[in-house]
């Protein structure tokens, strides 16, 4: 599980306006002590957590001594900072940027030598888990380009660091404390702690307490090591997914077309039928392709990830499973269509339509007037996913606006308007 990694920006950020407001947080400004302080005082209040986990004492301090906090991270909160790094780019990038031709293709011409390299060892997965080779390869390739991309930041100080003041520090207090037990247990050395900013490690990024759960030694040498064993790594991605519930014989999902006038805001995981009664509805697949009586039974949603404006796609069951792995729309559709790629198939059949898009908070300013109007009731989070674009097809249709489930700054100005 990865979330890409973000390009630093530096610790501090250039402009010095409002940094002695942050010092009583131990965020920013000189002099490092006030860092230092606040920082270690916060890893030091874990010790209790962690002594009950079995980490010892020795671990602890060794682990912890000289833990600095990363602020070029993303997701951070930081009151004031003018400056903050990039998102993650599953949640700002068009599909057209995310899904590049240049990079599915690169990734799929490799990824099928891969397989036959690994030929036996992808059979046996399949066989123990039920995930088709191809799938795991291509999470391979995406996460880590095949492990030729060298993950730099420490893991233990992105762990802490977002534990301490990321948007969601109970989950990474959880995961910091896994690390170190993972050092403790001795499963894998401080040395090989090398994550993205999210904290996730090794060739299919498996965050520590995944590595708990999920981490399989394949190659029979007595460790699982997801660093260094391309089967160990893949069989644990496999395992992982079985775990979350990957359905042996099942796709991820299906590009289709949409018929003419198709009410996109149907395209939310809780507008289920099965295929065939999409099928039925109007939708077609793009690959003329036979599906057996099991897959026209099996229920699925429609994806539509730029609204009316782009391709479509039917998810089913696999396909969630896979979003349980990167909670990204463009992750999975990167991850599917490669592998797709990887097993003999071709790229998406309709063009990405759209160049830009609004910025995080300027949806998180649409997401939260649709609440007010009670169309969204997910969270405000600045990412415009399947509840968010079909949130706006319903104001669209109140308010007679054209019906395309995007945000627009067209629909926002017509929110901030106050227009009942």
């Amino acid at each position: 599980m990865t979330r890409a990694p973000a390009g630093p920006r530096g610790a501090v950020p250039r402009t010095r306006i409002l940094a002695c407001a942050l010092i009583a947080l131990g965020l920013l400004c000189p002099p490092a002590q006030a860092q230092s302080g606040a920082f270690g005082a916060f890893l030091q209040s874990l010790w209790p957590q962690a002594q009950t986990l079995g980490i010892s004492r020795k671990v602890f301090d060794e682990t912890t001594r000289g833990l600095e906090p990363d602020l070029s991270l993303p997701d951070l909160v930081i009151p004031g900072r003018v400056d903050a790094p990039p998102p993650q780019p599953e949640f700002v990038q068009t599909p057209a940027d995310y899904l590049k031709e240049s990079a599915l293709a690169r990734l799929a011409e490799h990824g099928r030598g891969l397989a036959q390299t690994h030929a036996a060892t992808l059979a046996r997965i399949e066989r123990e888990f039920g995930v088709p080779g191809a799938v795991v390869l291509a999470i391979w390739g995406r996460e880590t380009d095949y492990g030729r991309f060298r993950l730099t930041r420490d893991a233990l100080r992105v762990l802490a660091t977002q534990a301490y003041t990321g948007r969601r520090k109970d989950m990474f207090r959880n995961e910091f404390l896994m690390a170190l037990k993972l050092i403790e247990d001795g499963l894998v050395r401080r040395a090989e702690m090398k994550s993205s900013w999210g904290g996730a490690m090794g060739l299919t990024q498996f965050l520590p307490s995944e590595f708990y759960r999920h981490a399989v030694d394949f190659d029979g040498d007595g460790r699982a090591d997801l660093f260094g064993s391309v089967p160990d790594a893949l069989a644990s991605a496999a395992r992982q997914l079985a775990a979350k519930g990957w359905q042996r014989g099942g796709r991820w999902g299906y590009e289709v077309r949409v018929p003419p006038g198709f009410d996109c805001t149907l395209g939310v995981p809780e507008s289920v039928r099965p295929v065939r009664a999409w099928l039925a509805h109007g939708l077609v697949p793009v690959y003329p392709r036979t599906l057996d009586a099991e897959a026209l039974a099996q229920e699925a949603s429609v994806l539509q990830p730029e609204g009316r404006l782009g391709p479509a796609f039917l998810t089913p069951k696999n396909y969630f499973v896979l979003k349980d792995y990167n909670f990204s729309d463009l992750y999975v559709l990167f991850v599917g269509n490669l592998s797709d790629r990887i097993a003999g198939g071709g790229p998406f059949r309709q063009s990405w339509t759209k160049s830009g898009q609004l910025r995080t908070g300027q949806v998180e300013d649409m997401q939260r007037r649709l609440a007010a109007r009670g169309l969204y009731a997910d969270k405000v989070d600045g990412k415009a996913g399947m509840k968010t674009r079909a949130a706006i097809g319903q104001y669209q249709k109140a308010h007679g606006l054209p019906l395309d489930c995007w945000p627009s700054t067209v629909v926002l100005d017509h929110l901030r308007s106050g227009r009942r």
